[in-house]
């Protein structure tokens, strides 16, 4: 099955490229930003050889729907989608810093906290909690925003201010935003019988100097969730949660020895197991935003998004 793994394209006002573990950012005339997401797959922060069919789409679709479903409260980036796989909006000066939030203790914060951690990122953690618990309110547990082939690391407020990343008027907005936009998808997924656990959001400033939500928002990449029929069944059994996130794509690979640290051979994607993750990831659209996915062409799916893009460029 046809996939996209990178693009060359070479657009009219093209500035610069930004490649990033997924998406490939094109700067036109230091004005707008066309946003491509593609079929690569990131776990540990390594980008793994082989594409997923539909994969780009996927998350371009939710997270530009999403972004559509909280501009009332958070104000994006986005101005329209031309493609399936293309975003388009304005330029902005991303902060370099993920803000991460959790509901629940899971993924990388219960894997700290089984250490014997009760600090994460400044925030203090209260002791006897299973994996998959709910915290009494959510935590905002930065990180730093990594360059390619680089490990994104825990940071706690205070050290972001000490450091100067971002000025602490602009870091009120941004946790601020955070906890607004994770209210609201929480809400939303409580609508499609799911639990919103973690997410994180990014966040840029436009050259009019406005904060403003960027990159991907609940999309099963940035995001975990759990059903919430059952969830508490489970909790009370000391069972594993079932759950819609890239973290299915995480266990296969640390059952297969791999988690992103030196010396570790990436294993082997069979095709069969990449169709089964497209498949997973269609499952995800579809249970996420609680309507069918359309696939689009991809024959010649290089070819579609630069006719596509071609042809919004020319009208603006």
């Amino acid at each position: 099955m046809s996939t996209i793994t990178s693009t060359k394209f070479n657009f009219p006002g093209q500035k610069s490229v930004y490649n990033g573990k997924v998406r490939e950012v094109y700067n036109i005339n230091d004005e707008l930003l066309v946003m491509i997401a593609t079929d690569r797959l990131s776990a540990f922060d390594v980008v793994m050889p082989k594409g997923i069919p539909y994969k780009g789409q996927i998350l371009n679709q939710i997270a530009t729907k999403f972004m559509e479903l909280t501009q009332d409260i958070v104000p994006n980036w986005l101005l329209a989608t031309p493609d399936p796989n293309v975003a388009v909006g304005h330029l902005c000066e991303p902060f370099k810093v993920e803000m991460v939030i959790r509901g629940y203790l899971a993924g990388h914060a219960a894997r700290e906290y089984a250490l014997g951690k009760r600090i994460l990122c400044g925030v203090a953690l209260p002791d006897g909690l299973k994996e998959n618990d709910k915290f009494p309110t959510p935590i905002i547990t930065p990180s730093t925003k990594a360059d390619n082939g680089e490990h994104d690391e825990d940071i706690s407020r205070e050290d972001i201010l000490a450091k100067g990343i971002v000025s602490e008027a602009d870091y009120l907005v941004l946790e601020k935003y955070t906890r607004a936009l994770y209210q609201r998808g929480s809400e939303i997924a409580t609508e499609r019988g799911l639990i919103l656990v973690d997410t994180k959001y990014e966040f840029g400033k436009t050259k009019e100097d406005k904060i403003v939500l960027i990159d991907e928002i609940h999309t099963p990449d940035s995001s975990r969730y759990f059903y919430a029929d059952g969830y508490q069944e489970r909790q009370d059994k000391g069972e594993g949660q079932k759950q819609l996130s890239k973290e299915f794509v995480r266990q296969w690979l640390i059952a297969n020895g791999f988690q992103g640290k030196e010396g570790q051979q990436i294993p082997e994607m069979t095709d069969e197991y990449i169709n089964s993750v497209s498949e997973r990831y269609i499952e995800l659209f579809e249970n996420i935003l609680g309507e069918k996915f359309v696939k689009a062409d991809i024959s010649n799916i290089n070819k579609r998004i630069e006719d596509n893009v071609l042809s919004f460029l020319s009208k603006k």
